[in-house]
């Protein structure tokens, strides 16, 4: 019988009686291990305490071993499971492009799955609509033997190895193929998924999926396959990069090869950042939105620029956003903004010489509606300095409310 539990960001996993058998947790914390040194996370994935039990960190997604699967949801307020789910789910949709229609969110409130069936389905019904138009597929070169003439003849094989078969013929050819690289991965994909799924639906559609590459060859390291996405292909290319991320938490034995465990794990300060990112740049899709910005330096060293910046978010090269996965606190004169956010902005500001400094926060229910919540001023240049909370519980708002609170900004230029 598999253990499996739901439990939030910095939540306690209780070993033992009522809680995961023991060994089972021994076989989760090694893959939460593993996925701590592959993330790079400043805290664990699962720490193991003295109650005993597993803590969360600040991380959220799915853990699954034999024996026991653990889904890691944020902290939205008091949200039900079922709703956190479906806003992670449109937050991922947004900040790694998962294929969700728009007609979806609805329907995402009424499903009783977790959250690793609900992005499995997701991927299988977008990537089965893209396969029954057809795969992607290559020309490949050929070299063949044959009795008939095919393409051209290879004058050196036919003379050299041919030379006592006057019979056949020494062809080379290029030949319409579906064995590439970006359907091997994709492949790798659906063969990984089927053996995760716990779900009948699921396992029919990742069934015909797998029919449906049967002549796509098996990769021995999907990951590192060249894959090449152009224009023939446009289709794929969301299905490619969410395959690659169902396949990076892939954990093999490394002995007999053996799926030892699976995870697909999303650390919640980047998945904000990201949200936000993507966010903004359709909210201002006719405005210059830059993410991850690094082309200004903290200091000089007189043979060249050391401290490279790297704001979050630039907009109009005069607009410095930075995000923080951290919870505000209402009562409080700085609300919780931590010193070291606020140099780290004010850095900002004179390298980019910027006119608005925006620090945005999740929102919660112990706040006023979101928006703009604090209004500062930097005393030198009079630069606008707000704290800006969304609502990652409702993120089909969050849009809407970045474009009323950056076009106000735009106006008053």
């Amino acid at each position: 019988m598999t253990f499996n539990a739901t439990i939030r960001e910095w939540g306690h996993l209780r070993i033992g009686q009522g809680g995961i058998p023991p060994h089972a947790a021994g076989r989760l914390h090694a893959l939460a291990e593993r996925e701590t040194r592959r993330l790079r996370t400043p805290q664990p994935v699962l720490a193991r305490t003295a109650r005993p039990s597993l803590q969360a960190g600040q991380i959220v997604g799915v853990l699954s071993v034999p024996g026991a699967c653990v889904e890691i949801l944020p902290k939205i307020g008091r949200a039900d499971d079922r709703s956190i789910r479906r806003a992670l789910t449109l937050m991922l949709a947004v900040a790694y492009g998962l294929p969700v229609a728009d007609s979806e969110p609805a329907s995402l409130e009424t499903q009783r799955e977790s959250l690793l069936e609900i992005l499995i389905r997701l991927f299988a019904i977008r990537l089965l609509a893209a396969a029954r138009r057809g795969l992607p597929h290559r020309y490949h070169p050929v070299e063949e033997d044959l009795r008939l003439l095919r393409g051209k003849l290879d004058i050196r094989r036919q003379l050299t190895r041919r030379a006592m078969r006057s019979d056949m013929l020494a062809c080379r050819f290029d030949e319409l193929s579906v064995d590439t690289p970006l359907n091997r991965v994709l492949k790798a994909a659906v063969k990984r998924l089927r053996s995760a799924t716990g779900s009948a639906p699921n396992a029919r559609r990742l069934d015909e999926l797998t029919a449906r590459f049967e002549f796509v060859g098996e990769s021995p390291n999907p990951l590192r396959e060249r894959v090449s996405l152009d224009r023939t292909n446009s289709t794929f290319h969301r299905l490619h990069r969410i395959a690659r991320l169902f396949l990076s938490g892939d954990w093999q034995s490394t002995t007999g090869g053996d799926n030892e465990g699976f995870a697909l794990l999303f650390p919640m300060n980047q998945l904000f950042e990201e949200f936000v990112g993507r966010s903004m740049k359709r909210a201002l899709a006719q405005r210059a939105v830059r993410l991850q910005a690094r082309d200004r330096y903290a200091l000089d060293s007189g043979g060249g620029h050391v401290f490279a910046l790297q704001p979050d978010i630039v907009v109009d090269d005069d607009i410095v956003v930075d995000t923080k996965w951290k919870e505000l606190q209402s009562e409080e004169k700085t609300a919780g903004v931590e010193q070291s956010d606020v140099y780290q902005m004010l850095a900002y500001e004179r390298a980019y010489r910027a006119r608005r400094l925006v620090l945005v926060y999740p929102w919660h229910d112990g706040l006023a509606e979101p928006g703009v919540f604090k209004r500062w001023y930097v005393p030198a240049t009079k630069t606008e300095f707000e704290v800006v909370t969304v609502d990652v519980g409702a993120p089909e708002t969050v849009r809407s409310l970045l474009q009323e609170n950056f076009s106000r900004s735009q106006t008053a230029r």
